[in-house]
């Protein structure tokens, strides 16, 4: 559900060219000068060690391995579940992780694509205008991230049904099962008082979103409506007696395959497409990009393996400085997925599926 490659060197390098010190001999500006500081966001670093505080004993370890090394030296952090079973295969800065939220910036999109669809206020077909003799449609607009067209829904449904669909969705609870860390987002209790609900349904303006609420969320869509409660083994107990665990059964596979084709036309030519490996597992993802009052934010929830889904990945980086952006959160996912491809995960994990579909007895 949630699948041309940027150069990573392009996204790399100008990270690389801000930490130089300025020349000695630049010229001091004029009196008249009113050029503002390249960056406003110096709060929070755009480099760090991610992973140093984590306790990752019982991660799995090819997962942890893949998402450690993508993430590099940027500051951020990359939870990844198993969709079938709401298990927690690693979580990378599990400081920032169980935090309580950011905006979710355009990552709330996917929800309001589905509250619009089950509301009856779009079909997959529905073109929507968001500039003069310009039209979209549903799969466009998620490709593009095009903020006019999702305003637009928020301002039909209102802030009641929006919000609706928010909490039904997990939005501002406790993803995860005896995890003592976690914190839960935020929904808002009104709109807000810049934007209103269509800044909501466009950039997430009000909300607060975790990590885990966001994996929670691309995992029910990766399994077609089944939201399990996340769980975080960290005991050999744990991990030995593991069951999933039902939170609640969503009926929205109708409306699912409209979602889905959104995402992957996100990664095939969109904003995500620096996720896309034409050699490996593609996933199907949304971009989310924006600022706080601390620093800039940049998102990708995706998933892979439509057929089996084995993995559901959230990626969050943040700084000040303009690689700090969805697209480059794409990236980073985009090189988990294709490490994992290399790993043979995703052939194991089919292998695993044919070996027990087998022994299954016939009905």
């Amino acid at each position: 559900m949630i699948a041309i490659a940027v150069s990573w060197l392009m996204v790399w390098q100008p990270a690389f060219a801000l930490g130089g010190p300025a020349a000695s001999t630049a010229a001091k500006p004029s009196s008249t000068n009113t050029k503002k500081p390249a960056h406003r966001y110096v709060g929070v670093p755009t480099f760090a060690d991610s992973s140093k505080d984590d306790i990752a004993q019982f991660d799995d370890p090819v997962v942890r391995a893949a998402a450690v090394q993508a993430l590099g030296r940027y500051n951020g952090a990359v939870v990844a579940i198993e969709p079938a079973t709401g298990r927690i295969l690693t979580v990378v800065n599990q400081k920032l992780a169980f935090s309580s939220g950011f905006i979710p910036c355009s990552t709330i999109k996917p929800t309001i694509a589905l509250a619009a669809l089950e509301e009856g206020i779009i079909t997959g077909d529905s073109m929507i205008k968001v500039a003069p003799r310009h039209y979209m449609n549903l799969t466009e607009a998620m490709a593009h991230s095009n903020n006019t067209f999702f305003e637009t829904l928020g301002s039909r449904m209102g802030f009641d049904t929006v919000t609706k669909y928010a909490h039904m969705l997990g939005l501002g609870e406790l993803a995860g099962y005896n995890i003592p860390e976690e914190q839960a987002g935020v929904v808002p209790a009104e709109p807000p008082k810049f934007g209103g609900v269509a800044r909501m349904s466009s950039f997430g303006q009000g909300f607060q979103m975790t990590p885990l609420e966001l994996a929670s969320l691309a995992a029910t869509f990766a399994n077609g409506g089944t939201m399990y409660y996340l769980q975080y083994p960290r005991s050999e107990e744990a991990a030995r007696d593991f069951t999933p665990r039902v939170k609640r059964q969503l009926d929205i596979a109708p409306y699912l395959s409209d979602i889905r084709d959104g995402m992957q036309a996100a990664v095939l030519y969109g904003t995500g497409k620096g996720s896309y490996d034409h050699e490996g597992e593609s996933p199907l993802g949304k971009t989310g990009t924006c600022s706080d009052q601390a620093s800039r934010l940049g998102w990708f929830v995706s998933y892979a393996d439509q057929e089996n889904p084995k993995i559901a990945l959230v990626v969050l980086i943040r700084g000040h400085v303009h690689a700090d952006e969805g697209p480059f959160a794409a990236q980073i996912a985009g090189r988990i997925y294709h490490t994992l491809k290399e790993q043979n995960f995703f052939t194991a994990a089919r292998n695993a599926a044919a070996t027990t579909a087998a022994i299954l007895p016939e009905r």
